[in-house]
């Protein structure tokens, strides 16, 4: 009888103990995010357009689900110290990552050992935002039109100077291609961030930039630089009179943009919810005003469609930073 008690009470442990294994990740998917904050890291200092994005995420999550959600800026090696924390961590949706072009297509190509892979350590959740690229130039310059400054640098190889928001960026990047496709040459002057690039634009310390089209359009409308063309597939509202490279006669189409991606592995339920945030974050009527404002497109495009567009961004900064030697290791 006590023998009896004993195997009874061991198969119910038994029992009940199986009924938990089984259920465990079933609740814990099913109460996702079950009160536990959320982390969105952004891997730029405060204030850029990641930062810009990534807040606008971040309020966009807490408000529909209700829970605390925190904004860490880890930045560092063009955007790779924070992607790679996010790269590593548990894929249970309280972890993303808001991050650039550089972040997720350029440093794969910039660095030989990058300590993350955008095509296997993250699952894509949405491209949420571009924005092309404008060819500037002083107020002061030779130069009004793109073919001018294009004639130019190919008949004098070496006497224009162009600046940069730092080497490897999207911007110098889009230069190179520039040149490549002009056929000239250029000497490359790498400052360390956008802003203080275009300040040397505007005292004519260098002869032209590229520059996402946004912080730029300041300087455009206030006189103090010269628009000459854009790395657009067609004429951005802001700026109708200037035109695309396609019709200056170079094949020089970037965009700049900005995405949202968690850990690889996170289950596609979780990913699904936070596009469903993320499209109506990016249709919110303020939100859009706020990006028309800064010359971004909103994009807000679907987790597949991000990933085929990432392998297609990524395959394509490999032979442009192949093609300029602009490797950093």
């Amino acid at each position: 009888m006590k023998s009896e008690r004993n195997v009874f009470f061991i198969v119910t442990a038994l029992m009940l103990l199986l009924a938990q294994l089984l259920l465990v990740p079933v609740h814990a998917q099913g109460a996702w995010p079950n009160g536990q904050p959320i982390k969105v890291i952004v891997p730029f200092p405060a204030g850029g357009a990641s930062d810009q994005i990534g807040r606008i995420m971040a309020k966009a999550i807490g408000d529909e689900l209700k829970v605390p959600v925190v904004v860490e800026n880890r930045s560092g090696a063009n955007g790779g110290v924070g992607a790679a924390v996010v790269a590593k961590a548990a894929p249970d949706g309280y972890t993303l990552l808001v991050g650039s072009i550089g972040v997720y297509a350029i440093n794969a190509a910039l660095y030989s050992k990058l300590p993350y892979d955008p095509l296997k350590d993250f699952a894509p959740i949405s491209v949420l935002v571009s924005t092309p690229n404008v060819l500037v130039v002083p107020a002061t310059s030779r130069f009004n039109t793109a073919r001018e400054l294009m004639a130019y640098m190919k008949q004098n190889p070496g006497k224009l100077s162009y600046a940069s928001s730092g080497a490897g960026s999207s911007d110098h990047l889009t230069a190179e291609l520039f040149k490549k496709a002009v056929g000239g040459f250029a000497v490359h002057i790498p400052y360390r961030g956008g802003a203080p690039a275009m300040q040397d634009i505007i005292a004519g310390q260098a002869d032209f930039m590229f520059s996402n089209l946004g912080p730029a359009m300041p300087f455009i409308k206030g006189g103090k630089m010269k628009a000459l063309m854009l790395t657009a597939s067609k004429p951005a509202t802001l700026l109708p009179d200037v035109p695309i490279a396609s019709s200056v006669g170079t094949n020089v189409e970037v965009t700049s943009w900005q995405a949202v991606a968690a850990p690889a592995g996170t289950p596609p339920a979780i990913v699904q919810r936070l596009h469903q945030i993320a499209v109506k974050a990016m249709a919110a009527p303020d939100v859009k005003e706020r990006m028309a404002s800064q010359a971004f497109d909103i994009v807000a495009n679907s987790p597949q469609e991000f990933s085929d567009f990432l392998k297609k961004e990524v395959a394509r900064w490999k032979v442009a930073v192949k093609e300029s030697g602009a490797g950093l290791d």
